[in-house]
């Protein structure tokens, strides 16, 4: 257990330096670490809650995050997390849609002229966003990730916002989705649930003082965009592993 909490603290370090969760990783980590894969979503989304919760407070308080603008993006996510988290699926499809995931996730962190542009705001239509975040929530409950690692791509090719404002987003983003999906997921079995968080309980520590930290050294020291190559790389790394784990 020591050795998986020290992994959580390192991933989380990584993603708050670049403005994420972690719950993909997380979740990838439990799964190799041979956790019963039914516990994995809930310990990914707890996890992803404790990180971001930090994250959206700051945000909100700068004055980033437009609940207004947001809304669309929130409204179809929030049930479709719920649902997807009270989905049983089978440990094989489980582990399949994770590697695909993380696969498509470390793809698009790499595509570094993503984060780089520098263009003014020009919404497109508004149909786009209630769309996205239903496909996005629903994956969030099903795999335990919050779904901001594909949403903030997204919403740079859309030139939605500054990037400010979608770093706001989606940090919020994941902290809805990460709770929605977990009720959805308690909703399997409460009791069950409390035991598994009761039984990693060194997980919870390690991932909120990642977080601290790699929120401060995002803020003031390191670039984020070589965090994300490195995050991604790794991410890529996990997901190849896991695509043999589900072909076995």
């Amino acid at each position: 257990m020591i050795g998986l909490a020290l992994a959580f603290f390192v991933t989380a370090l990584l993603y708050a330096i670049a403005g994420f969760g972690g719950g993909s990783t997380y979740t990838a980590l439990l799964v190799l670490a041979g956790t019963e894969y039914r516990a994995v979503p809930i310990l990914s989304l707890a996890c992803n809650i404790v990180v971001v919760s930090v994250g959206t407070w700051r945000f909100a308080r700068a004055g980033h995050l437009d609940w207004q603008r947001a809304w669309p993006l929130f409204v179809t996510s929030v049930p479709a997390a719920w649902l997807g988290g009270r989905l049983v699926v089978e440990r094989e499809m489980f582990v399949g849609l994770l590697a695909g995931s993380l696969l498509v996730a470390g793809l698009v962190m790499l595509w570094q002229p993503i984060w780089k542009r520098d263009v003014e705001p020009a919404p497109g239509p508004r149909w786009i966003e209630p769309v996205a975040g239903a496909g996005l929530g629903f994956l969030a409950g099903v795999v335990g990730i919050g779904g901001g690692i594909f949403l903030a791509p997204l919403l740079y090719l859309l030139r939605w916002d500054g990037p400010r404002r979608i770093a706001a987003t989606c940090a919020a983003f994941i902290l809805v989705n990460s709770i929605s999906g977990l009720a959805g997921q308690a909703s399997k079995g409460l009791a069950a649930t409390g035991a598994v968080i009761g039984e990693h309980g060194l997980l919870f520590p390690a991932v909120l003082l990642g977080g601290l930290l790699g929120a401060g050294l995002g803020a003031r020291r390191i670039e984020p965009q070589w965090v994300r190559i490195v995050t991604a790389l790794l991410i890529l790394y996990v997901a190849v592993r896991l695509g043999i784990e589900a072909v076995k």
